[in-house]
């Protein structure tokens, strides 16, 4: 009894007040519960965050904080749409702008929730690795009295054998001095026997086993499996250097792309871009200087009936200059195989055409003479465009279109039927308006803003449709100018990023497989063998076994096989459920 048990009397002192008319037990004041105080509270915190289960929920809810930045539009993403959402929809855009849903992984609340979650990870790894270390300096558990009890047991008879003198260490394990210790660990048992040669052979068979082995006063112990709790801990950790790797990515990192037309030139700086994003600690001093020029761009498609239309090469030949003071220097760059400038890379991921036309004003002057990047629409190139003379005087033109590389004009309209440029033609329609003054205000270059325009008509007021081949003009009606298709060229679409942290997620998630795959395939277990000698009789050996991963798949085999090995007989096998054993022969 300790000293917190409750004495008989005092036990059956409330039932005899309520029997006695007294107050019930329930209704006995309770003792006040001591007070936390402010350390408690931040130990009972500090425990609940580095649980797993808290891990757990973090590791969700960043998944869940991050759904918005995928559905709603992003500052550093797409500016025009941020503003065109915030003027659609002035209540909700009001209400997003102070809870930073224009940009979600910057906001603070985005933040709290990804230091929590690297906050509990840390602290679950630390005491789990220092819990770790001590293991791996300790000696394997103590053999228990009961071998019988564990769910893996054989006991074999051991076959005559000459006793033999006991060192003091095996292995630089100690081991017991002399055959009396085992007398004095088990006094009720004799000395007939020497179980040290038995008990040696038990330890050399462990380790070939690769056991850690402890060879004690009349017993073998014996483990495995320390792997385990190191793939839990290199899985953990990789965690965290994932995080790590996509914050450092996140801060330092950027993106953008640019169409560039062949025979144009591209220099990495920030007005040279069509989009880009990057992250909070970027610099514009950061974008490595370097510049490159498309010379040429070869693309092939199948013209077979198999995969027809199905693209077989794309490439762009470029003059490089890797930073000012380098001369150029000419390559290739093609889908999958990207420059490398420093830790900025840049990719091939897309491509086009451009009309290559000149239009004229009233006056007669050109107003706009070059290509125009028109966008794909389709697997067979069917791309739109815009063509704007902002300068055309008296009165500024604009033409909306598509480029078809291979036309046709059939019942469905005039429409692309193969990707490749085998009969090139361009479809347009025509304004024309006064002079627009410049208000700063980005517009879309792919598509023609017709507010303030009136659009060409043909003299029974149907409207003006332009079809033209390379080389063809037209002038536009009542003398306002003319338009004409000269020709037309490709461009490229390259992506300029540079994502410093992804090394190290990829080290980390490479870490963390291995991690993992020791933790589900590393099997922890514990072997301990015992001599019982006796006074009258043959000695027994006894081998009992657990396995720490609840996966006992060869583990009575494997108690069978040690035991058979070190008798002389026929091993008898013992399961034990419970408190109950069976024993077969």
């Amino acid at each position: 009894m300790t000293d917190v048990d409750i004495p008989t009397e005092a036990a059956a002192a409330p039932k005899s007040r309520e029997r006695a008319g007294g107050p019930p037990e329930s209704a006995q004041p309770r003792p006040e519960l001591p007070r936390l105080g402010p350390l408690g509270t931040l130990r009972f915190g500090w425990t609940q965050l580095t649980s797993m289960r808290t891990a757990l929920v973090l590791l969700f809810g960043l998944a869940l904080a991050a759904i918005p930045g995928s559905l709603v539009p992003q500052s550093k993403i797409s500016p025009v749409r941020v503003a065109d959402f915030v003027a659609q929809h002035p209540t909700i855009g009001a209400i997003y702008t102070k809870i930073g849903m224009f940009h979600v992984y910057t906001s603070p609340w985005f933040a709290a929730i990804y230091l929590l979650l690297f906050t509990s990870l840390v602290g679950c790894i630390i005491p789990r690795a220092l819990a770790y270390a001590k293991a791996l300096r300790a000696r394997p558990p103590a053999t228990p009295r009961n071998l019988n009890r564990l769910p893996a047991y054989a006991r074999v008879v051991l076959a005559d054998h000459e006793p033999a003198p006991v060192p003091k260490t095996v292995g630089g394990l100690r081991e017991s001095d002399s055959s009396s210790a085992t007398s004095r660990q088990f006094p009720e048992r004799g000395e007939a026997a020497d179980p040290a040669p038995v008990l040696r052979r038990a330890a050399e068979r462990l380790r070939e086993q690769r056991y850690r082995v402890d060879l004690r006063e009349g017993s073998v112990a014996a483990e495995r499996g320390y792997l385990r709790e190191a793939g839990n801990l290199i899985f953990h950790v990789s965690l965290v250097f994932v995080l790590v790797g996509v914050a450092v990515g996140s801060l330092f990192g950027f993106r953008g792309t640019s169409l560039v037309v062949v025979g144009q030139g591209f220099s990495n700086n920030l007005t040279q871009y069509d989009d880009f994003s990057a992250g909070a600690a970027f610099r514009d001093s950061d974008l490595t200087p370097f510049s490159l020029t498309v010379k040429d761009f070869d693309v092939r498609f199948e013209t077979g009936q198999v995969q027809r239309g199905a693209a077989r090469l794309f490439k762009a030949d470029v003059e490089v200059i890797d930073k000012p003071d380098a001369g150029p220097r000419q390559t290739t760059l093609e889908v999958n195989k990207p420059l490398h400038f420093g830790s900025t890379t840049v990719h091939l991921i897309g491509h086009g055409y451009a009309p290559l036309v000149t239009i004229k004003d009233a006056q007669g002057n050109v107003a706009f003479s070059g290509p125009v990047v028109f966008l794909p629409q389709d697997g067979n190139f069917t791309s739109a465009g815009a063509i704007k003379a902002p300068d055309a005087r008296p009165e500024r033109l604009g033409f909306e279109g598509f480029f078809l590389p291979t036309a046709v004009v059939d019942d469905q309209g005039p429409r692309s039927i193969f990707p490749d440029a085998l009969n090139p033609a361009l479809f347009v329609n025509a304004w024309y308006g006064p002079p627009k003054n410049e208000t700063g205000v980005p517009e879309n270059v792919y598509a023609l803003d017709t507010t303030g325009l009136t659009r060409f008509t043909e003299a029974n007021g149907t409207p003006l449709r332009i079809a033209l081949e390379p080389g063809d003009g037209v002038n536009l009606p009542n003398g306002k100018g003319s338009i004409q298709f000269d020709g037309w060229t490709r461009w490229v679409k390259i992506q300029v990023g540079d994502t410093p942290g992804v090394p190290v997620i990829l080290a980390a998630i490479g870490c963390a497989v291995l991690g993992l795959c020791l933790s589900l395939f590393v099997r922890p277990r514990r072997i301990w063998v015992r001599v019982r000698t006796a006074e009258s009789g043959p000695s027994v050996v006894e081998v009992g076994g657990l396995d720490r991963a609840d996966s006992r798949t060869g583990l009575t085999e494997e108690v069978a096989e040690l035991a058979a090995g070190l008798g002389g007989s026929a091993p008898e096998i013992g399961t034990s459920t419970g408190s109950r054993e069976t024993k077969a022969t």
